[in-house]
C-alpha cells in the first residue's frame, strides 16, 4: 500500500475543499462551451477560461489538462499539503521551477455530492505510454455502467475488479457496506487513496477474480470486468483478462451467483463473440445454470473484428502505422478469423438469484435512450416475478402512462396508405412493439376499472368475427412481452 499517498489524503482534502475543485466550481468557471471541450480533450479553450480563476485555475491546468505549472502557484494552490509531499506520495513531479500531475485528480458529481477520484494520466491531452499496470480512471465505460446500476438502498455491494474505485464510490452513496478487488497492486493504492480521499470506508481486496471473497456472498454484484475479447494475453491489466475470446465473461457471468443472496442481483459490462452460424444469445444463456437465475442480456453495439481491433489498438497508445502494431493487428485478427469470429458484442448484463427455474432474456438495445437503465433493470425483475406467478388471462391491465400508438403511413395510388402501427414506450429504453389494428384495440381496452384479458379477448372476437382461442393462443405471448417491458401494466402494480 502507498503510504505516502495515503498520508497525503488528509492535508490534499483540505486544499481541494479550501479551492473549491468541485464539479460544480468547475462548471461554473469554465462555463459551458470550455466544459464541453474539457471532456473533448481540446484544451485551449479551458486554459483561456483559467487565467484569472486563482487556485481553482491552477488545479484544473494542473490536472486536467496536464499542463507545467509553476512551482511556486502549486505549492499556494495546494496548501496546506507540502509540494515535497505530493512529490513524494507520486501526486506531482518537479521539472526544474515547474511541476507537472503525475496522477489524474478529477471532480465528480455521482448523484450524492462531489467527490474525488485519483487514476493514472491517459493520453487524452499529450502523448503518453500507457503501462502494462495503468489504472484507467473515469471513461465512457465506467460512466455508462455507474448509470445502468440500479441505486435503492441495499446491504452490501462487491464491486468486482474496481480499478480508480469510481463503482464502489458510487455503491457507497446507497449501500451499508462495499467490499472492492483487484489484482492489480496499483490499482488498490490508487483506489484505496480516493477512498480515503473522500473519507468513505470501503473494504479492499486483493486478487484475481472471485478469490477475495470466496464463500461470502453479497446484496449486489457490480462490476467493470477486464472483458476485451483478445488471445488470451495480458498487455494491459484493466482491459486484457489472460482468457481467450470471451472467457473473461463467461467466467464472470457463470460465476457471480454464487456470491449472490438470495434475490440479490449482478450488474455487469461484458462482451461476447458472435461466432458465425451461432446464435450470439444462445451462447449467453449457455453460460448459466438452468435454475436459480433470472438474467437480462442488453447488447447495446457489435462491431465487426477490424473495427473492434483498431479501436482497442488505440486505445492502448499504438499507432497503426508502426509495423509492430500492424503485426498486432494481424495476429489478433486472424484468431478472430480461425474462431470463426465475425463480430464481437458489447452491453449490460444483469443478473438475479432465484429458487425458480432460470429465466433468461437476451435483447438488443441499440437505439438511443436518456434513462437511467439501473431502475429499469430491477423493473424488469419485478415484472418478470409477477408473470411467472399469475395467468395472464385472469388478470386485469393497464398501459404504462407514457405508452403511445404510433401508425406510419406512405402516400399511394389512393392516398395514404398504412404501412407500420406499433407501440412506443416514451420512459425508461423507449421500447417499441408493431401491432396489428386487433392489438392496438385490446391494448386500447386496457384500464385499470376494465375486464379481465380473458373477457376483454371475447368481447375483441366478437366484434371482429375472430376466435376467442385463437386470440387468446397469440395474446399471452404478446401480453408478456409487453410487460416485460413495461409497456403493459397490471392494474395494480408497485410504480
Amino acid at each position: 500500500m502507498n503510504r505516502e499517498l495515503l498520508s497525503a489524503c488528509d492535508p490534499l482534502r483540505e486544499a481541494l475543499h479550501r479551492t473549491e475543485y468541485t464539479a460544480d466550481a468547475l462548471l461554473a468557471m469554465l462555463g459551458a462551451d470550455a466544459h464541453d471541450a474539457l471532456g473533448r480533450s481540446e484544451p485551449v479553450p479551458v486554459r483561456l477560461a483559467t487565467r484569472d480563476a486563482g487556485d481553482l485555475g491552477i488545479l484544473t491546468r494542473l490536472f486536467l489538462l496536464c499542463d507545467p505549472c509553476s512551482a511556486a502557484e502549486v505549492a499556494r494552490a495546494l496548501r496546506p499539503l507540502d509540494l515535497d509531499q505530493a512529490v513524494a506520495a507520486g501526486l506531482l513531479e518537479r521539472a526544474g521551477d515547474e511541476v507537472r500531475a503525475a496522477l489524474d485528480l478529477r471532480p465528480l458529481d455521482l448523484g450524492a455530492g462531489n467527490r474525488w477520484v485519483l487514476s493514472d494520466l491517459d493520453g487524452s491531452m499529450g502523448p503518453r505510454t500507457t503501462a502494462p499496470e495503468h489504472v484507467l480512471g473515469v471513461g465512457h465505460a465506467s460512466l455508462s455502467l455507474l448509470r445502468a446500476t440500479p441505486t435503492t438502498p441495499t446491504g452490501s455491494v462487491l464491486d468486482l475488479g474496481t480499478g480508480c474505485g469510481i463503482q464502489a464510490l458510487h455503491a457507497a452513496g446507497y449501500a451499508r457496506s462495499v467490499t472492492a478487488t483487484d489484482i492489480n497492486l496499483r490499482a488498490l493504492d490508487l483506489s484505496a487513496a480516493t477512498f480515503a480521499l473522500n473519507e468513505i470506508d470501503v473494504e479492499l481486496l486483493g486478487g484475481p477474480w472471485f478469490e477475495p471473497v470466496d464463500g461470502r456472498r453479497f446484496d449486489r454484484v457490480v462490476a467493470n470486468p477486464p472483458f476485451v475479447v483478445g488471445r488470451g494475453e495480458v498487455e494491459l491489466t484493466y482491459r486484457d483478462s489472460g482468457l481467450d475470446l470471451d472467457g473473461a465473461s463467461e467466467l464472470m457471468i457463470s460465476n457471480v451467483l454464487d456470491h449472490l443472496e438470495p434475490g440479490g442481483t449482478a450488474s455487469m459490462l461484458a462482451s461476447w463473440v458472435h461466432v458465425r452460424g451461432e446464435d450470439w444469445r444462445s451462447r449467453i444463456a449457455s453460460w448459466l445454470p438452468a435454475h436459480g437465475v433470472d438474467a437480462w442480456v442488453v447488447q447495446r453495439d457489435v462491431a465487426d473484428p477490424a473495427l473492434y481491433v483498431g479501436t482497442w489498438m488505440r486505445d492502448g497508445g499504438l499507432d497503426p502505422r508502426d509495423p509492430a502494431t500492424a503485426a498486432q493487428a494481424e495476429a489478433w485478427l486472424s484468431h478472430f478469423e480461425a474462431a470463426d469470429v465475425e463480430g464481437v458484442g458489447f452491453g449490460f448484463v444483469y443478473l438475479r438469484r432465484t429458487d425458480e427455474p432460470s429465466d433468461v432474456l437476451a435483447e438488443d438495445l441499440r437505439h438511443g435512450f436518456t434513462d437511467p437503465l439501473g431502475g429499469e433493470a430491477l423493473g424488469y425483475f419485478d415484472r418478470l416475478a409477477w408473470l411467472r406467478e399469475r395467468d395472464v388471462l385472469e388478470q386485469r391491465f393497464r398501459l404504462e402512462p407514457t405508452t403511445a400508438l404510433e401508425r406510419v403511413s406512405l402516400p399511394g395510388d389512393e392516398g395514404w396508405q398504412q404501412v407500420v402501427a406499433r407501440v412506443h414506450r416514451g420512459s425508461g429504453p423507449n421500447w417499441q412493439h408493431e401491432v396489428d389494428d386487433l392489438t392496438a384495440a385490446l391494448l386500447g381496452g386496457m384500464r385499470p376499472d376494465s375486464l379481465a384479458l380473458n373477457e376483454l379477448l371475447e368481447l375483441l372476437a366478437a366484434a371482429n368475427g375472430e376466435d376467442p382461442d385463437e386470440l387468446a393462443a397469440a395474446a399471452i405471448p404478446l401480453v408478456h412481452s409487453l410487460v416485460r417491458h413495461g409497456l403493459v401494466l397490471p392494474a395494480v402494480f408497485p410504480g
